[in-house]
């Protein structure tokens, strides 16, 4: 049912004609969802296997549409839990979403992935099956079905977010448009001999190109450029051309969002573009969230706030869970966990505004991620690297590396051999160099599968951290009047409120719990004089107990002096003058609700 992924050319007069190094159709799906993960799917296929997969397995995943995109596709979010334990919303859940960024196509990847293991894996797996009995998942394997389109595309368009123009609906008259000159359906790099170009063969491996030294001269030198075409060129000045579609919706999202001046690419207010306005839409309107992952592409890192300050800013409790978590990450993925604000810095003195992750902890008060899938570097043995800083500089012995990776585990496809062509601008160039979109932006698709699959358990790993409200005890005293005692623990490792700061900003509200008449509306059957029900002598209708705590900030060992106190436990009590039946119910918005019913007889 399926076709592989099938090699192209490499360089040379025998380059094969148009290609995508991504997509297949996903055909006819039929009955059980069989999606392979050796492939990318354009929006079509996603949505036929999204639909499939809540086809089959209707009594845990449901499909809706959070919003229409710029172009007016519907942004799926695929809500997963066991019905038969509780609607979705009574479970504290966690939030996944990928493909911001329009040619980060493995984070849609990773979603789907994560999609395809819970559902299947329910039931026979006790963890999945754990999860799915007392969390809920929501899902948006893809956040801009349009950008994705046009990076999915036979011959790739390359933007960053949106297709949205932006800041002005009109293209640039000059400059060089990348684009697949010689129809190979790659978009390499040309080389151009220049007596003042900064790069020149390399002696020790003479495919690769190498940086000119400070003061060398007296040798063959060139100037690189991207595969493209000119606007405009008048024969001597080379620039970039600027691209229309100008928006990063990663800076569109309300916390500490900058104007244009300040930040490009962060649109014309926070949430102005519909499908940031619909991820923060869906997210409000779902207080159970506890916790986040975002997906992009590529590093191999898992990124955390804050992004604008240092750690020091923040309460130190919640750095503290913040790499615990990470180091489980590490352990689970090799991904390291790092610092946005201190190790992820495009310039060291820039920061970056208006992100999700820093918004889901600043304004939600949860733990987020931004987990970059892929790392080239890792995967040629290129280990002790510094992110951002490598694409700066780095020994000339990482390209080495990297080229015998492609030679050795792409079959050649990550570097193409510079090759002669008559460009009809330019005239006699070579073409060649790092095919950029099959191997970096994405794992390749033979590589796509084992990449993601760790990603997934530490997604689950994190959602069984968050808090969970369970019934401890209820105990009745008395024959008329009554007692009653309603006894809930939080049995989370997290607290209720999550974090620190969703207490110093009072970001959800505390343990509620309520008691009221069987088949009886709350607060019914009240009397002018009191405003209580008459049946209710002793305690309150509604009762706000505050957060529980978890086990997130046990000390390792107590050396005498420790105290496990009870403050993850909330107890409400009640005292009764009438029999009947009596509804218990204790609540938190975070960690889900429980309710019992208890009957008094005379």
């Amino acid at each position: 049912m399926w076709l592989r992924m099938t090699d192209h050319a490499t360089a040379g007069k025998a380059r094969a004609g148009p290609r995508t190094p991504y997509t297949r159709s996903a055909g006819s799906l039929g009955g059980m969802p069989d999606v392979a993960f050796d492939r990318y799917y354009r929006y079509d296929d996603l949505t036929r296997i999204l639909r499939a997969f809540a086809s089959e397995y209707p009594s845990l995943l449901s499909i809706d549409s959070t919003g229409k995109s710029h172009e007016g596709r519907d942004i799926w979010i695929a809500t997963i839990t066991n019905d038969a334990t509780g609607s979705h919303e009574t479970k504290p859940a966690f939030w996944c979403d990928g493909n911001i960024h329009a040619s980060e196509v493995s984070a849609s990847a990773a979603v789907l992935y994560l999609i395809a293991k819970l559902c299947k894996g329910y039931g026979k797996d006790p963890t999945l099956t754990r999860a799915l009995d007392t969390r809920t998942f929501y899902l948006v394997p893809r956040l801009n079905p349009d950008g994705a389109e046009w990076a999915l595309e036979d011959v790739p368009r390359i933007i960053r977010s949106s297709t949205r123009p932006y800041p002005y609906d009109e293209d640039d008259l000059y400059g060089i448009e990348r684009r697949d000159v010689d129809g190979d359906g790659r978009i390499l790099s040309i080389r151009i001999p220049d007596p003042n170009g900064p790069w020149k063969i390399s002696q020790e491996e003479p495919r690769l190109m190498k940086k000119r030294e400070p003061g060398e001269s007296g040798g063959a030198f060139y100037r690189v450029i991207p595969e493209g075409l000119f606007h405009h060129y008048d024969g001597i000045t080379m620039r970039g051309r600027k691209i229309k579609e100008g928006l990063d919706m990663n800076r569109n999202f309300p916390s500490a969002w900058r104007i244009e001046s300040e930040q490009s690419g962060a649109g014309p207010f926070p949430t102005s573009e519909p499908e940031i306005r619909a991820c923060v839409e869906a997210i409000c309107k779902r207080p159970n969230i506890c916790g986040a992952v975002t997906f992009h592409t590529f590093s191999g890192v898992h990124l955390r706030p804050p992004s604008r300050m240092p750690d020091d800013d923040i309460p130190a409790e919640d750095l503290w869970n913040y790499k615990s978590i990470g180091q489980k990450g590490f352990e689970m993925t090799g991904y390291p966990a790092i610092s946005n604000y201190h190790e992820f810095k495009y310039h060291p003195k820039e920061v970056i505004t208006g992100v999700f992750d820093d918004w889901m902890y600043e304004h939600r008060g949860v733990y987020a991620w931004t987990t970059e899938i892929w790392s080239p570097q890792r995967q040629a043995g290129i280990t002790d690297y510094k992110y951002i800083d490598w694409f700066r500089d780095h020994p000339f012995d990482d390209d080495v590396k990297l080229l015998k990776w492609s030679d050795d585990k792409l079959g050649g496809r990550g570097y193409v051999d510079w090759y002669e062509f008559d460009h009809p601008q330019l005239g006699k160039v070579e073409m060649g160099g790092w095919d950029p979109h099959y191997a970096f932006r994405n794992p390749p698709p033979d590589f796509l599968e084992a990449e993601i699959a760790p990603l997934a358990d530490w997604v689950v790993w994190q959602a069984l951290t968050s808090p969970k409200l369970e019934l401890r005890e209820v105990r009745v005293e008395g024959s008329g009047p009554w007692r009653i005692r309603f006894v809930v623990q939080n049995t989370g490792w997290l607290p209720t409120n999550v974090t620190k700061i969703a207490e110093q900003k009072k970001l959800c509200r505390g343990v509620v719990g309520e008691i009221a008449r069987s088949g009886e509306p709350l607060g019914e059957g009240t009397t002018r004089a009191t405003s209580e029900p008459t049946w209710l002598v002793g305690g309150m209708l509604r009762e706000d107990a505050g957060q529980l705590r978890g086990w997130d900030r046990i000390p390792v060992s107590g050396f005498g002096w420790h105290l496990d106190a009870t403050d993850d436990l909330a107890v409400f009590e009640w005292v009764v003058s009438e029999p009947g039946a009596y509804d218990l119910t204790a609540k938190h918005e975070r960690a889900g609700s429980v309710r019992t019913r208890v009957e008094l007889r005379a």
